[in-house]
């Protein structure tokens, strides 16, 4: 298995990891999420970016898996230290691949995007009742740190 930067022919495959992520959403919170489509150009401004790649999972010429990484600074906020993080937006495994070490290979190839750009600290998210998610991040070094929480009535 290797792990390399993504490219328009990695679409389809793309697309269907894409949709389960998107079924994972929409199980886990239906008032924020549905189903979509991520069109050429989604993938196209990433690929153009200089802030942002996806990497992919390559197994017999198969991508099995992705990560999105970013590179965002922190909010100029006089209270906040001037920090660059890498931001995981998605990872997602094809469910028969997963429990292999295959995500875990991702996350080390986001934390070593994140070397070669300079940041300070990575950083993701998890729905909070994504037990496996959580166990799975724990494993790879990641802790809770902020806590977001909402309303959903404005009365």
């Amino acid at each position: 298995m290797i792990i390399r930067k993504a490219t328009m022919s990695d679409l389809p495959a793309l697309r269907k990891l894409y949709l389960a992520l998107e079924e994972d959403g929409v199980r886990y919170q239906p008032e924020h999420f549905v189903i979509g489509m991520r069109d050429d150009s989604f993938f196209q401004n990433i690929f153009d970016s200089e802030t942002q790649d996806i990497l992919v999972a390559v197994e017999d010429d198969e991508v099995i898996g992705f990560v999105h990484v970013m590179i965002i600074p922190q909010k100029k906020v006089s209270c906040l230290k001037p920090q660059t993080v890498v931001y995981m937006q998605d990872l997602c495994v094809r469910e028969d691949k997963r429990n292999g070490g295959i995500g875990t290979k991702l996350v080390r190839a986001a934390k070593d995007y994140g070397k070669e750009h300079g940041v300070d600290f990575i950083r993701t998210q998890v729905f909070p009742g994504n037990v496996d998610g959580i166990r799975f991040y724990e494993r790879n070094g990641f802790c809770e740190m902020m806590k977001t929480i909402e309303c959903q009535t404005l009365d």
